[in-house]
């Protein structure tokens, strides 16, 4: 995660849910991100209608030109990556994990921007996820915030954020090494091929 509000959001949500998949809608206090809260935002699962915003911070709003309270979020992406993102959606809410995804978009003026997403999913009492917790913000702000908008956005690289429950500490140091594999200087190596 590249950007401070995702880390904080991140941070707080895992440190929310403790040793749970996912944290309660009611445990999500509002100043205890205050300083993510522009660039954060509240989803419905409801997929017919594109999963409406519950909420969204100032700076997010700002992005679009608007207010999205009630507005589809799948609405403000670009119509070719829509089926990607819907699955992106149904995974973060099925699976209960995190995401974190590159996101670019230009501006009504054609200037590009480059955003970092989160998407975080809440239980409502012990069950299922009712809702998404999230974060859209841009890697360096724009300079023409609040004088141009975002045209449709396009999903880029995303990770999951798997189950871990303690607060998030950037890279592994060592990562998982399928069996057939070994490292070599910092790479995996799969044997195979010349002898």
């Amino acid at each position: 995660m590249k950007h401070s509000s995702t880390r904080e959001l991140f941070n707080y949500w895992n440190a929310q849910r403790g040793s749970r998949p996912a944290p309660e809608r009611g445990e999500i206090e509002p100043s205890a991100i205050r300083r993510a809260l522009a660039d954060t935002f509240m989803l419905d699962i409801d997929p017919r209608r594109g999963h409406p915003f519950r909420i969204a911070g100032t700076r997010v709003c700002a992005l679009f030109g608007r207010e999205l309270k009630g507005l589809s979020f799948v609405g403000l992406w670009a119509a070719q990556g829509r089926d990607e993102l819907c699955d992106l959606l149904a995974s973060v809410v099925s699976e209960t994990v995190g995401v974190v995804a590159g996101v670019s978009a230009a501006s009504s003026g054609g200037a590009a921007l480059d955003l970092e997403l989160l998407l975080l999913p809440l239980a409502q009492r012990g069950g299922a996820s009712s809702r998404l917790l999230g974060a859209l913000a841009p890697t360096e702000p724009p300079a023409w915030l609040g004088a141009e908008t975002l045209r449709p956005l396009a999903l880029g690289m995303t990770r999951y954020l798997g189950p871990q429950t303690g607060p998030y500490s950037g890279p592994q140091s060592r990562p998982l090494v399928p069996r057939k594999a070994r490292i070599r200087h910092g790479l995996i190596v799969y044997d195979g091929g010349h002898a």
